[in-house]
């Protein structure tokens, strides 16, 4: 099949191998090369669509984004393609990590602008564990050895992904590797920090994912440590295959009520509660430390249910 990405089009399913949008005309082969296979999903600034390039051979698949603001504020469409064109030298300037997507291709001549990135094959953790339950504690700290020297990575080129949760972290299928997807919410700290574009956009839009983005963050300061607690809650879904959302939280420090779902050793208990700290200055303030947390532990302490 091939799909239109056209915004306007009524009817965006064309048979395969056609060439010109039966809906409305529109040319189906994006730059004489990309052939969009089907839609993947949609976010507040834009779209996602399954495609393959047509250029090669063996026809790579790949994931094209298109700018696409569910708004028609002005202001917030600028700012939708700051943050879009900020994803596409984000992924040039650390797509070369094994666990990041490549940049493929970035086109602004094009209305709406789409950019090309490599596809990732395999599972996000959102639906591994909806398949085939919670992990045990050794699976989590697993999880964070391979998770927290790549967002040390991040860190160290001034960036913050802001949006660190289950359904942005892939199983690679060929090796079986976490590969962290979505920078379109990434905050280059080498950015002018008092972007007044910027921060009264989001006074209206909330960056990040509910639950899963800290108390800063949602109040327009994201800071390194910020990434830190939305990888904690994410250990936390891990750990009991709940939602932030659907778990309780105490009434009077509106921590997060979760060990008692969970058969996990006490020093990892301090360390995830560490992660999930409110206040900025009682957490981990780098990746690297919370590592050096994880190797204290005791091996006759440990727990590995």
């Amino acid at each position: 099949m091939s799909y239109c990405i056209n915004p306007d089009c009524p009817q965006p399913k064309n048979p395969t191998r056609t060439d010109v949008c039966q809906g409305c005309g529109s040319k189906l082969l994006l730059g004489e090369r990309y052939r969009v296979l089907k839609l993947l999903g949609q976010g507040k600034f834009g779209v996602t669509f399954l495609a393959q390039d047509e250029s090669v051979p063996v026809a790579p698949r790949c994931v094209i984004k298109q700018l696409r603001p569910a708004t028609t504020e002005s202001y917030i469409i600028e700012m939708a393609g700051v943050l879009f064109k900020r994803e596409a030298e984000t992924l040039t300037k650390i797509g070369n990590h094994p666990q990041v997507p490549r940049l493929l291709d970035y086109v602004e001549e094009h209305q709406p602008f789409y950019l090309v990135q490599e596809y990732i094959n395999g599972s996000t953790l959102h639906q591994e564990i909806k398949q085939s339950g919670p992990l045990p504690q050794a699976g989590v700290k697993q999880f964070l050895s391979e998770m927290l020297p790549l967002l040390e990575f991040i860190h160290n080129q001034k960036l913050i992904h802001r949006d660190i949760k289950p359904a942005n972290i892939i199983r690679r299928e060929q090796d079986r590797k976490l590969v962290l997807i979505d920078f379109g919410a990434v905050k280059n700290c080498q950015d002018d920090p008092y972007n007044i574009l910027e921060l009264t956009t989001w006074t209206d839009i909330s960056i990040g994912t509910k639950g899963f983005a800290p108390p800063e963050q949602l109040e327009m300061r994201p800071v390194y440590a910020s990434d830190i607690y939305a990888l904690g809650v994410t250990c936390i879904y891990l750990l009991t295959g709940k939602s932030p959302r659907n778990l309780p939280y105490n009434m009077k420090t509106c921590e997060m009520v979760w060990k008692e779902y969970v058969q996990v050793s006490d020093h990892f208990a301090e360390v995830l509660n560490k992660m999930l700290e409110g206040a900025v200055r009682h957490r981990y303030q780098s990746a690297m430390d919370v590592l050096r947390a994880l190797d204290s532990e005791p091996a006759h302490k440990s727990l590995e249910p």
